[in-house]
């Protein structure tokens, strides 16, 4: 099993992104994904975006957490 968090992608450069998660930023790989841009929601395992998610999921999946 898989475990990942969404975050919203802040700022990018050189295949490396900073996300907020929950209010915590951090620095994680985009390199196995493509058209990212700021703004995008990303699912994140081990500090590597693996999956562009939508707002609505993102919401979705943090409602489930509650």
């Amino acid at each position: 099993m898989c475990v990942g968090l969404p975050a919203k992608i802040m700022t990018m450069k050189d295949g490396a992104a900073i996300v907020d998660a929950s209010g915590a930023r951090r620095e994680i790989s985009t390199e196995l994904l493509t058209d990212l841009e700021p703004g995008d929601y990303v699912m994140v395992h081990a500090g590597i975006a693996i999956a562009k998610i939508t707002d609505e999921e993102e919401d979705d999946f943090l409602e489930d957490l509650l």
